[in-house]
C-alpha cells in the first residue's frame, strides 16, 4: 500500500474514532436532567395516648369502633355531633334489642373525684349515664331495656379538658335477669301479703317470737340482702284505752322495740323506717278484750 493511501486511511480512522468517542462521552453532557419534585414525606401518624374505644359486647352482639362519646370536665352533656361510627353501632344495637325484647343493657357512667356535680343526680357519673340513655332513646331504643348507674373514680383518660368515653355497657342475660327479678318480686309479695305482725301485752314492749314469725324475719333479711335500695317499714299500733297521744307514743315505742330486734338479727338500721298510728287503725274491736289485744301490735312490711 502506498504511503499516500496509508495516510488517508489514518485520517479516516482518526475521524471515525473521534466521532465514536464524542458520541459516547459528550453527547449527553448538555442534556439537563429533569429536576426532582419536592420530596414527599409520609403523613404523620398522631398517636392518641388517651385512646378509649366505644365497645358494645354482649351475648349474641358485638360492636366496636375507635371513636367514642366525649364529655367536658364537670359537665354531664354529650359533646355533639356524634360520629358516624358510633351511630352505626347504636343502630345495630337497636336492631338487636328489638329482636330480643327481654334483653337489658346497663349503662355505667364515670366521673372523677375532682369533678363538680351540679346536676340533680346523685353523682356526675350517673348524670352522664342518663344523658347517654336519653340519646339512645332519641335514636329509637326502648327506655325499658336500658338501666343506668354511676361511679366515681380517681382518674379517667382525658384530652385537655375533655373526658374520652367515660361510659361502659353491660349486657344482662335476659333469662337470668328475668328469673332473678321474678324470684325477689315473689318474695316481696309473700312478705307483704302476710306481714310479720308482733303483738304486745298492755303497756308492754316485749314479745317472744314463734317459729313462723322467726321465718318471716328470715325472709325479710334475705330480701334485703339481695335487693338493693329496698327498706323495711315498721308501723306501731295500740288499742284505744286511755289518752290518744299517750297511745301514739306507746305505739312508737313498740315500733322502735321491733326495729332494735331486727337490727340484732342483722338488718341495717339505715334500712328500717318506723312510724306510729296509735289507736287510729284498729285491727280488732276495741270493745272486747280479744279485739284490744289484736290492736296492740306492730306490722312489718317491705316498702
Amino acid at each position: 500500500m502506498s504511503k499516500k493511501a496509508l495516510y488517508l486511511l489514518g485520517i479516516a480512522l482518526t475521524i471515525i474514532l473521534g466521532t465514536f468517542l464524542y458520541i459516547k462521552f459528550c453527547c449527553n453532557c448538555a442534556v439537563t436532567e429533569p429536576k426532582a419534585g419536592p420530596e414527599k414525606t409520609p403523613p404523620t401518624v398522631i398517636k392518641n395516648e388517651n385512646f378509649v374505644p366505644f365497645v358494645l359486647n354482649g351475648s349474641g352482639f358485638e360492636y366496636q369502633t375507635n371513636d367514642n362519646f366525649k364529655f367536658l370536665k364537670n359537665n354531664s352533656a354529650l359533646i355533639q355531633p356524634i360520629s358516624d361510627s358510633i351511630s352505626i353501632g347504636i343502630e345495630n344495637l337497636k336492631t338487636f334489642l328489638v329482636s330480643n325484647p327481654k334483653q337489658k343493657v346497663t349503662i355505667t357512667g364515670y366521673a372523677t373525684s375532682d369533678e363538680t356535680n351540679t346536676t340533680k343526680f346523685e353523682n356526675l357519673g350517673l348524670a352522664r349515664a342518663n344523658d347517654v340513655k336519653n340519646y339512645f332513646v332519641s335514636k329509637g331504643l326502648a327506655s325499658s331495656q336500658l338501666d343506668t348507674e354511676g361511679k366515681i373514680i380517681n382518674s379517667w383518660e382525658t384530652n385537655a379538658d375533655t373526658l374520652i368515653g367515660p361510659v361502659e355497657y353491660k349486657f344482662e342475660t335476659a333469662d337470668t335477669t328475668s328469673a332473678v327479678t321474678d324470684e325477689w318480686s315473689a318474695l316481696k309479695d309473700k312478705i307483704n301479703a302476710d306481714p310479720l305482725t308482733l303483738h304486745f301485752n298492755t303497756n308492754k314492749s316485749s314479745f317472744n317470737l314463734t317459729n313462723d314469725e322467726k321465718q318471716k324475719v328470715s325472709d325479710i333479711s334475705k330480701y334485703l340482702e339481695n335487693v338493693k335500695n329496698a327498706s323495711v317499714l315498721i308501723v306501731g299500733h295500740s288499742d284505744n284505752v286511755g289518752n290518744r297521744e299517750l297511745n301514739i307514743v306507746l305505739a312508737q315505742k313498740r315500733a322502735d322495740f321491733t326495729k332494735n330486734y331486727l337490727i340484732k338479727n342483722g338488718i341495717e338500721a339505715s334500712r328500717i323506717e318506723t312510724e306510729s298510728k296509735g289507736p287510729d287503725e284498729p285491727a280488732g274491736d276495741n270493745t272486747t278484750a280479744e279485739g284490744k289485744a289484736s290492736n296492740r301490735r306492730t306490722v312489718i312490711t317491705i316498702k
